[in-house]
């Protein structure tokens, strides 16, 4: 029987800003699939017309018709974005749901019961504060929305261009896509939320194949992934977007009471007062920025932590997952030896530094400076000058990583692609 696969390929599409992998595992009489993510919120220039939908069709061809697995990360827009639909049922998220996957894999954050009864993550007790975070989250996004929309109004035109770039694009990344949200939800034979140490039993649909979930942690193994700087954690997003409700909303800086008048900002202050308004106008962008920041890597630290086993070899795929969420994990010496002899490694977070911890990093056994066989991989799906800025050492790509990251593994990076290509294939033999 055709139960151990002999090959794995993983297709690394270009999706500029974003992550789309997909996982061929090949047995002696047949081939089956997993795709790990498929969204974008910033493509690259070269992109053709419709090149989600274009991604879709060549994931759909790939797969012959039938997808096993879908793994979804976490929510962020440049992980999930791709799996929208539409009325006319023509979008790239209705092509993936017409492969009718067998499983669909989230983070227990995205478990739907969280909202309306008490069953709460299944690896977890703490019913109560599950349902709390997951409301944050959403509150949170209610706030993503918000600054979203006035980094595109006439309120924030004053502001650093680099700044209101900053809170345009962190603030669409957090944006509740609704529709690939619903269809994630709903696509699936079976839907699976899970946590840290919950049981994936992929043996029907993936012989051969164990898969470990090592993130994200419940909030009872340990509430570091809730990162708010405040004392009143589960209430602080509330209590924000309550807040910017009371000051008449962020969105009200759009609004004119009289449209057919000319609009003028404010008024006229005296010369030498107006430094001060300069100075209050930098103050609100960058606590704004501060702000959606944090929405930001919240949502990061609720990302799907896979690590798959396959024949005599191990693929790490950590969506977006930062410190806050890696520590569960790397507390437990059973986690530190599993990892250490990883062969693929899909870098977390587009190349962020804090989404390759140091000591994730020097657990990997395979990394050398010698190029060849047995060195380990790393796959790399990012867009530079997107997030970040090198001038705070904070850009993604993290300059330093990528040197590692060449300098001791066989790196594939989709922003080193010629321009208009699709995707790049990575094979490892299983045996």
């Amino acid at each position: 029987m055709a139960t151990i696969p002999t090959k794995v390929v993983v297709f690394a599409y270009q999706v500029g800003f974003g992550d789309c992998f997909l996982l061929r595992f090949s047995y002696p009489t047949r081939e089956r699939h997993v795709l790990i993510d498929f969204g974008t919120t910033e493509l690259p220039d070269t992109a053709g017309e419709e090149p989600m939908l274009a991604i879709a069709r060549d994931i759909a061809k790939k797969c012959n018709g039938v997808l096993e697995v879908v793994v979804a990360t976490h929510r962020h827009t440049d992980h999930i974005s791709g799996f929208a639909t539409n009325k006319s049922g023509t979008g790239p998220g209705d092509v993936i749901r017409a492969l009718k996957p067998k499983v669909v894999i989230q983070p227990w954050t995205e478990d739907p019961d969280l909202q309306t009864d008490a069953t709460g993550p299944a690896a977890s007790d703490d019913v109560r504060g599950a349902r709390r975070f997951a409301g944050s989250l959403q509150a949170m996004q209610g706030i993503a929305q918000q600054v979203h929309e006035l980094a595109r109004g006439p309120e924030m035109r004053r502001l650093a261009p680099a700044v209101r770039e900053q809170l345009a694009f962190l603030g669409q990344d957090n944006l509740t896509n609704r529709s690939a949200v619903e269809n994630l939800m709903t696509m699936g034979a079976r839907s699976l939320y899970v946590a840290f140490g919950a049981s994936v039993a992929l043996g029907r649909v993936l012989p051969g194949v164990k898969a470990h979930v090592l993130g994200p942690p419940t909030l009872r193994q340990t509430d570091s992934i809730r990162k708010q700087r405040v004392r009143d954690r589960d209430e602080f997003w509330h209590l924000q977007l309550k807040r910017l409700g009371d000051e008449g909303g962020l969105a009200a800086a759009e609004q004119v009471l009289f449209p057919d008048r000319p609009y003028v900002s404010g008024g006229k202050l005296p010369f030498s007062s107006r430094w001060l308004a300069q100075r209050l106008r930098a103050a609100r962008g960058e606590q704004l920025l501060a702000l959606v920041r944090i929405l930001d890597d919240v949502m990061n630290n609720t990302s799907v932590i896979l690590l798959f086993e396959a024949g005599n070899k191990k693929l790490l795929f950590p969506g977006d997952a930062q410190i806050e969420n890696w520590s569960y994990a790397l507390s437990q010496p059973t986690i530190q030896k599993l990892l250490a002899d990883v062969d693929l490694y899909k870098v977390g977070h587009h190349g962020s530094l804090n989404a390759t911890p140091k000591t994730v990093w020097g657990l990997f056994s395979k990394r050398s400076s010698n190029p060849g066989s047995g060195r380990l991989t790393a796959v790399l799906s990012t867009l530079p000058g997107k997030h970040g800025s090198e001038a705070s050492n904070t850009e993604v790509p993290r300059r330093t990583l990528l040197s590692a990251l060449q300098a001791e593994s066989n790196l594939h990076s989709t922003h080193l692609l010629p321009g208009g290509a699709l995707l790049e294939e990575v094979s490892l033999p299983l045996t």
